[in-house]
């Protein structure tokens, strides 16, 4: 039987108060974590599905508007939807859009929650506190961690987005949905930052789903909890008669990014949704914390 499974609680907690970690050792947590969360199969089976929607909803554009035809929606979707064809950047904007309300916050869902329970589960979360890490530390090392990976899905969906969409369509200077143009660096400016939105965008189910991953000790239970609950409340910020409580709801202003296509930009939602994801991102970010500081750790 190896130390981590016979060293109590108690012990590992006096183990760290004792041997104060330096910052190099908190660096290499936080390297061996990222390290470990991208080598998972089901993390890199994530990222192929994020950067394969792109490619679905270009190559179904082109074949919509073979023979000169042109995209229809009929008023539904983002406005930029029947841009794509005039220039392919808007794909980026498009592909965001098609994957911020669901396989986005879903990825990081699964990621969030298996982050504490699948450490329990496996049962190496003992062996992480009798190391010099301590509960705080280690939990903003999970936090971290998922935040590095919204990051990283964001940018997968864009950049794959911005390959399919040069590789099919015309690329040059934007026309805004205002009905101005701007250059395409100016453009493609502009659709770095609607990345780094939409990621900041997921801070609150980041925070969520850490959460729920120190309520249990089964990652495929917090994982599914978290996928759960997001769907609920997706479904939720969809129901007309809760219009006064929808505001509230960390979904409801998340494809306020189209906005930063507007010439002037419009900054009212924008802001709002980053207020909101704070927000949630620091009240459930704290209850993590308050849970997993307590929490007494068995596995």
């Amino acid at each position: 039987m190896s130390r981590a499974e016979t060293v109590p609680v108690s012990e590992g907690v006096a183990a760290s108060a004792a041997r104060r970690p330096s910052p190099l050792w908190t660096f290499g947590l936080l390297r061996s974590e990222l390290v470990t969360t991208l080598r998972r199969w089901r993390t890199l089976a994530l990222l192929v599905v994020l950067a394969a929607v792109p490619v679905l909803v270009g190559i179904a554009v082109k074949i919509q508007t073979r023979g000169g035809r042109t995209v229809d929606h009929s008023g539904q979707g983002p406005a930029f939807m029947t841009q794509i064809t005039n220039n392919g950047l808007f794909l980026v904007f498009t592909a965001l859009a098609a994957t911020l309300p669901f396989f986005l916050p879903m990825a990081v869902g699964v990621v969030a929650g298996d982050a504490i329970a699948g450490e329990a589960g496996a049962g190496t979360l003992r062996y992480l506190l009798v190391a010099p890490a301590g509960r705080t530390r280690l939990l903003l090392t999970k936090y971290t961690t998922v935040m590095a990976f919204c990051v990283l899905a964001t940018l997968v969906v864009a950049g794959s987005a911005l390959i399919t969409g040069a590789l099919l369509f015309p690329l040059g200077d934007l026309t805004t949905i205002s009905g101005t143009r701007i250059s395409f660096a100016e453009g493609l400016g502009r659709a770095v930052l609607i990345a780094l939105v939409v990621a900041a965008s997921l801070v609150g189910v980041a925070a969520l789903g850490l959460f729920v991953s120190t309520l249990t000790n089964s990652g495929i239970a917090a994982m599914a909890t978290t996928v759960g609950i997001l769907i609920t409340v997706q479904i939720l910020d969809q129901i007309p008669q809760l219009h006064a409580l929808r505001p509230y709801l960390f979904p409801h202003y998340w494809l306020s990014f189209a906005d930063l296509v507007r010439d002037p930009v419009y900054w009212d939602d924008l802001v709002k949704n980053l207020e909101l994801q704070a927000l949630y991102a620091a009240v459930f970010g704290s209850a993590a914390w308050a849970r997993f500081t307590t929490k007494d750790i068995s596995a």
